[in-house]
């Protein structure tokens, strides 16, 4: 991509924080889900940050451990649950990013936050958009993450890549988003709060 397509590529990706929209959820393409009024979400972090490169524009994502009890194997932003010594959910991003791939916080230009995104696990997680100030060497924490990799930017901005698919999940068909890119299936809640930002940064 040309230098100055990445430049307007990247406004774009700073100036999605300050555009209006609602929260989404995992349930929100299920027709007839009801979801309780008085449930308790428990709130969450996850960094989407973008790093320069040599090849344009990067956006790190993982592919969790297989070992996990929840959500094994799939591809996920780096990020986790807020934790009592967390100032705030953007604290938690950044700490768990720190754990996770080993990018410091230091070493982190936050852009601003989304809307939140309500889990089928009862998650309520805020997406933070960042900037990768300088090249680090990715570190996947043992045990949680088998792979860190890096998928363009373009890619993901681009609302066409994105598709509607489903599977039968506990006796009825569930339909959510996913964006493939290359070997990686991206899909689900990460697949839904990118679709979110592609829709933000649409020119």
């Amino acid at each position: 991509m040309h230098p100055v397509q990445q430049t307007e590529l990247w406004k774009r990706f700073c100036a999605a924080p300050d555009k209006v929209s609602r929260p989404t959820s995992d349930f929100e393409l299920n027709k007839g889900v009801e979801l309780p009024p008085g449930r308790v979400l428990r709130p969450a972090g996850v960094l989407i940050a973008v790093q320069e490169t040599d090849t344009g524009l990067q956006m790190i994502l993982t592919k969790r451990s297989s070992a996990l009890k929840h959500h094994p194997g799939q591809v996920a932003f780096p990020g986790g649950k807020v934790d009592p010594a967390d100032v705030d959910v953007v604290a938690a991003a950044l700490r768990e990013a720190d754990e996770e791939i080993g990018l410091s916080p230091d070493n982190v230009e936050v852009v601003g936050v989304l809307p939140k995104h309500e889990t089928i696990t009862q998650f309520a997680i805020t997406p933070v958009l960042a900037r990768v100030k300088q090249a680090f060497v990715p570190r996947g924490e043992p045990g949680e993450v088998d792979e860190i990799f890096s998928v363009p930017l373009a890619h993901l901005a681009d609302v066409s890549r994105y598709g509607v698919q489903s599977r039968h999940w506990r006796g009825v068909e569930r339909y959510y988003y996913a964006v493939p890119y290359g070997p990686y299936y991206i899909w689900g809640a990460t697949a839904r709060m990118l679709h979110g930002l592609a829709i933000r940064m649409a020119p």
